[in-house]
């Protein structure tokens, strides 16, 4: 089997996704399952992929245990950076987001990719859930001001602001 092949099955299998009703999600975790059991034994993608489809058919707390053996087995890269995203929210989901806050707090210092703007994202949801929305709005808004047509100095001037020291 190869990897590029098995790669874009895995694309070709989540393209259709939303082709599923919500009650036939079951059925598209066993396309995801079929593709897993292609793996060799110990590949972190396996669990990587299995805990999406969980989490994409609304189970976060069967994805978060999934999520953590795909990263103790070494997923990393785009891969590992997604899972560790994902693991975040999920942790959210299920009322631990002290945990996704550690989880992504460093990769705010991490190599930046175009999953920045998801890190941020995700990172100000567990804050908020936190109770630390003013933390949480200085992400979101440090992460839209580089997209905005005009502001962007002012924008990221005001999401330091918010967490500066006596503000």
């Amino acid at each position: 089997m190869s990897t590029q092949d098995w790669d874009r099955r895995v694309a070709a299998a989540w393209a259709t996704f939303d082709d599923y009703a919500e009650e036939d999600a079951e059925d598209f975790r066993a396309v995801i399952d079929a593709l897993v059991a292609e793996l060799p034994a110990g590949s972190p993608l396996g669990p990587f992929e299995q805990a999406c489809a969980w989490d994409s058919t609304g189970h976060s707390d069967k994805a978060v245990p999934l999520y953590r053996e795909a990263l103790a087995r070494g997923l990393d890269g785009y891969r590992g950076r997604r899972a560790k995203i994902q693991l975040s929210s999920s942790l959210r989901n299920i009322g631990q987001a002290e945990e996704g806050v550690k989880l992504l707090t460093p990769e705010l210092d991490g190599p930046s990719d175009e999953l920045d703007d998801a890190v941020r994202a995700c990172l100000a949801l567990c804050l908020s859930s936190l109770g630390r929305d003013r933390e949480g709005l200085s992400l979101v808004l440090g992460a839209l001001a580089p997209h905005l047509p005009r502001y962007q100095r002012s924008m990221a001037a005001y999401a330091r602001l918010l967490v500066a020291p006596g503000s």
